[in-house]
């Protein structure tokens, strides 16, 4: 992939979200855990990028400080320019929008897929007629495989994993926000689904000019998906670049273990 029209910019024009030295420590004293340790990045209008680590390296924590679910302990982050605790929670979430990885603990058992889905529309301030959020509803669910019809007035407990999880990304899409945070969100999907959806959340990025922030642990996912990868480990981003760069010339040892453990995209790199 290629980014169009960034190196012509300057930085501050084309930059969507701006982390700049974040930093999140749960705890104190002598059971202080630093989670996310001083790191920047910025996410530009229309890119795919991938946030990629092991389990427990900080990316899901530093995920959830941009969506406002976490506070950081120290850093900034601005959206357009503005610092986000600076921002009312409608006017962000209208514009940031995150598929959480458990589609069952995202779930209340007593709403129905409609309540569900509708609550996105009262949580963003949208008050759009019933007909127009319905259709609206059914339009998202079948861009993402599922058919309205059938499930629009189902209970979760009567729905699978992945019929969830695809449930997230179309209540995400109902809003369509600025930015996308998926934090592994084919993780419950069957592996003949994966690469529908994938194409589907790349294309929608490229007809809307979303911007999609990949959470995740698999580096063939982000490869195929993403115009840069951020290699995050132990709360740091230890190697940033285009996937392309990542991949072919890895230059950390991390990096370089990551893909070592990949067979098809494996090379005769030393890993120590």
């Amino acid at each position: 992939m290629v980014l169009a029209n960034i190196v012509t910019q300057p930085e501050s024009a084309r930059a969507l979200l701006r982390v700049e030295n974040l930093t999140k420590i749960f705890g104190s004293g002598k059971s202080e855990v630093v989670a996310v340790d001083n790191v920047s990045f910025s996410i530009y209008r229309g890119e795919v990028i991938s946030l990629l680590g092991e389990s427990g390296s900080g990316k899901t924590t530093a995920a959830r400080m941009l969506l406002r679910l976490s506070k950081p302990t120290k850093g900034r982050i601005s959206f357009e320019g503005q610092e986000i605790n600076t921002l009312k929670g409608i006017a962000y979430w209208r514009n940031v929008q995150m598929i959480f990885q458990d589609p069952f603990s995202s779930f209340n058992s007593f709403y129905s897929v409609h309540s569900f889905l509708s609550k996105a529309f009262r949580l963003t301030g949208d008050y759009s007629s019933e007909s127009e959020q319905r259709a609206r509803m059914e339009q998202s669910m079948e861009s993402v495989g599922l058919n309205a019809e059938e499930l629009l007035f189902k209970r979760p407990h009567e729905l699978s994993g992945g019929q969830r999880q695809r449930l997230m990304i179309a209540r995400a899409l109902l809003i369509c926000p600025k930015l996308l945070v998926a934090d592994e969100p084919t993780s419950m999907i069957d592996a003949s689904s994966r690469v529908g959806i994938l194409n589907m959340l790349m294309d929608l990025s490229r007809k809307h000019k979303m911007s999609i922030l990949f959470i995740t642990h698999d580096i063939g996912l982000a490869y195929y998906t993403s115009d840069r990868l951020l290699i995050m480990n132990e709360g740091k981003i230890v190697e940033e670049g285009s996937a392309e760069e990542v991949v072919e010339t890895p230059s950390h040892p991390y990096t370089k273990r990551l893909l070592a453990d990949v067979p098809t995209l494996r090379k005769q790199w030393d890993v120590e």
